[in-house]
């Protein structure tokens, strides 16, 4: 019989406290500098396992995002319309997120520039993100 290894921690745990104190992080490979979201235990690019956390800055810019006028879940039903966006971190990882704030979506356009804002869901610290002219004039995004 083979005994069973200890298994590594879940980087997702790392990762979700870390928004939880306000701070949006990503993987970036001590081997090749790839940078990476979601995170895991190996690079994406050349597989190592000898990786960190960075944390992003938070400036970004929004590359694509469909506005949903129709809530496929109840959930949502009170925050229509709502915008769903793949989003480029300055640091190179991207994500998808929604895009929130008052702002008309008809005048997005690619390579939007936007900011990380850290929001909760219930329990759960969220990155979103606002058009950069939606940023509070303190410049306090968390």
């Amino acid at each position: 019989m083979t005994p069973k290894l200890p298994e590594a921690p879940d980087p997702a745990v790392e990762y979700w406290q870390n928004l939880s104190e306000g701070r949006l992080t990503f993987g970036r490979c001590r081997q090749c500098d790839h940078a990476w979201l979601p995170v895991s235990r190996e690079c994406p690019s050349c597989l190592a396992a000898d990786w960190r956390f960075e944390a992003s800055t938070g400036d970004a810019v929004a590359l694509s995002w469909v506005v949903y006028n129709h809530a496929y879940n109840d959930l949502w039903a009170d925050r229509l319309p709502y915008v769903v966006a793949l989003i480029e971190l300055a640091e190179g990882p991207r994500l998808m997120s929604n895009l929130v704030g008052d702002f008309d979506p008809t005048q997005l356009r690619i390579d939007h520039p936007v900011r990380l804002v850290i929001e909760s869901e219930g329990d759960t610290a969220v990155p979103r993100f606002v058009p950069i002219e939606q940023v509070p004039e303190d410049g306090d995004t968390t």
